[in-house]
C-alpha cells in the first residue's frame, strides 16, 4: 500500500485510539459499504438492512447493489437516526444502519440501536460520513458498531471531493463474517488510472459548469462523463439504485489529499462547535425546532445545523435569505433520497409514508444551516431562521 493511504490509516486510527489494522481505504465511501452488505448478503443469504428516507439516495444504493432490500423505518427526532423502538426487527433483518446525520450523536439512542440490532443478531453499520474520524462509543468507551463508514467526500466535513474509510471492529460477534470483510476490504483492485484523472480534474470542472448556463452545462457534464473524465457526486445511476464503478482503492492522490486534510480535522471541529452554541444559545424560545440531541450537553462539532420549517414554502424562503447573506444552506433531505431518485421502486419506496410520522413530518421544510462560520455569523443566520417561523 502507498506511503499516504497506510499515513491516512494511522492518522484515523490515532484519532479514534483505534488500530490501523482495522481501517480501510476506498475511493469513495459507498463503496465500502457496498462491500460490506455484498459480503452479509453472501454470507448470510437475502434479506432487509433497515434504515431511513431521511438520508442520501447514495446511502441506500449499495443496500440495493448488493442484493439486499432496504426497509424503512422512523426516526427519532431528537437525533434523526432510526428510533430503535419502531425498527420491527425479525428473520430476515440482516443489518441496521445507525446514521449520524450532520454529525449528531446521541449515546442513548445509539446504543439502544446496538441492542437491537444484537437481539436480532443483524449487523450495526455506522454511516458516519458527516463526521470523519469520530466512532459511536459503548458505556466503557469502545467502538459501538460492527462496521462504520467515513467519507472525504463532497460536501463533507474536509475540503475534500473523493475517498472513504471503513473501520471493521474486532469485536464483531461474526468471526467469520468479519474475517470476510477483512480480506474483501484488503484486497480492492487499485484505482483505475483514468478514474484518478477525473478525480484530479474534479474540482477545476465544477469551476467550468458552475460558470454555464443549465443547458450547456448539462450537454458537457454528459461529455465529460461519457469519455470518463469527470466522475459526478452523484451520477445518474445513482438516482436508480446503482454504484459507480466496482470499488477500488483511493490511489496516492486521494490518500495524500485526504491525510492532508485530516491535520486540519481538530479546527474545523473547534470551529464549528463554536457555530453550533451560538446557534442554539441565540434559537433558544424562538419557536425554531432543532433536534434535542443538538441542543443536549457540549456543542457536538455539525457538519450542518438542520432545522425544521412547517412546510417548504417557508424551507425556500429561509434558503434564500441565507443564500442572499452570503451564505450556502442546502434542503437536505427534501425530497427524500437527497437528491431525490428517478426510480424509487429501485429503493423499495412507494412514496408512502404510513408508520412514518416523524420522517414525513421532518421532510416538509428541512433547511441545514451552515456550521463552518463564525459565531457572529451564526448569529445572524439563527436571527433569519427564527425570522422565517413567525
Amino acid at each position: 500500500m502507498a506511503d499516504s493511504s497506510l499515513e491516512l490509516r494511522r492518522a484515523l486510527a490515532r484519532r479514534s485510539g483505534t488500530s490501523e489494522d482495522d481501517w480501510f481505504l476506498t475511493y469513495r465511501a459507498r463503496h465500502g459499504m457496498l462491500v460490506a452488505f455484498r459480503e452479509l448478503a453472501r454470507l448470510r443469504g437475502a434479506g432487509e438492512v433497515v434504515t431511513q428516507l431521511l438520508t442520501c439516495c447514495t446511502a441506500v444504493d449499495p443496500i440495493v447493489e448488493a442484493g439486499l432490500a432496504p426497509r424503512y423505518a422512523d426516526v427519532s427526532a431528537s437525533s434523526l437516526a432510526l428510533d430503535a423502538s419502531r425498527l420491527g426487527l425479525g428473520p430476515s433483518s440482516r443489518a441496521v444502519v445507525l446514521q449520524h446525520s450532520f454529525g449528531i450523536f446521541e449515546p442513548a439512542g445509539d446504543l439502544a440501536l446496538r441492542e437491537a440490532a444484537d437481539a436480532a443478531g443483524a449487523l450495526l453499520v455506522e454511516d458516519c460520513a458527516h463526521c470523519v474520524g469520530r466512532l459511536a462509543r459503548d458505556g466503557e468507551g469502545r467502538p459501538l458498531a460492527d462496521v462504520s463508514v467515513h467519507s472525504f467526500g463532497v460536501e463533507k466535513m474536509l475540503p475534500t471531493h473523493f475517498g472513504g474509510a471503513v473501520y471493521v471492529s474486532p469485536r464483531m460477534a461474526d468471526s467469520g463474517l468479519r474475517a470476510a470483510l477483512v480480506e474483501a476490504l484488503g484486497s480492492l483492485p487499485p484505482i483505475d488510472p483514468v478514474l484518478e484523472e477525473a478525480a484530479k480534474g474534479y474540482r477545476s470542472r465544477i469551476r467550468v459548469l458552475n460558470h454555464l448556463p443549465a443547458g450547456p452545462r448539462r450537454a458537457l457534464r454528459a461529455r465529460w462523463e461519457a469519455r470518463g473524465s469527470f466522475d459526478a457526486a452523484i451520477s445518474p445511476e445513482e438516482q436508480r439504485g446503482h454504484v459507480s464503478h466496482e470499488p477500488c482503492q483511493p490511489g496516492e492522490w486521494i490518500a495524500s489529499r485526504a491525510l492532508e486534510a485530516l491535520e486540519g480535522l481538530d479546527a474545523q471541529e473547534a470551529l464549528r462547535r463554536e457555530a453550533v452554541t451560538e446557534y442554539v444559545r441565540s434559537l433558544a424560545d424562538t419557536g425554531v425546532a432543532l433536534p434535542a440531541a443538538v441542543c443536549a450537553g457540549p456543542a457536538q462539532p455539525l457538519l450542518r445545523l438542520p432545522v425544521f420549517l412547517a412546510d417548504s414554502g417557508r424551507s425556500e424562503a429561509l434558503l434564500a435569505s441565507v443564500r442572499a447573506a452570503g451564505h450556502y444552506a442546502v434542503p437536505w433531505y427534501r425530497p427524500l433520497l437527497f437528491p431525490g431518485v428517478e426510480d424509487p421502486a429501485a429503493y423499495g419506496f412507494d412514496g408512502g409514508m404510513e408508520g412514518l410520522p416523524v420522517t414525513e413530518r421532518l421532510s416538509r421544510g428541512p433547511v441545514a444551516l451552515p456550521c463552518d462560520v463564525t459565531p457572529e455569523q451564526a448569529r445572524q443566520l439563527a436571527t433569519l431562521a427564527a425570522e422565517a417561523v413567525r
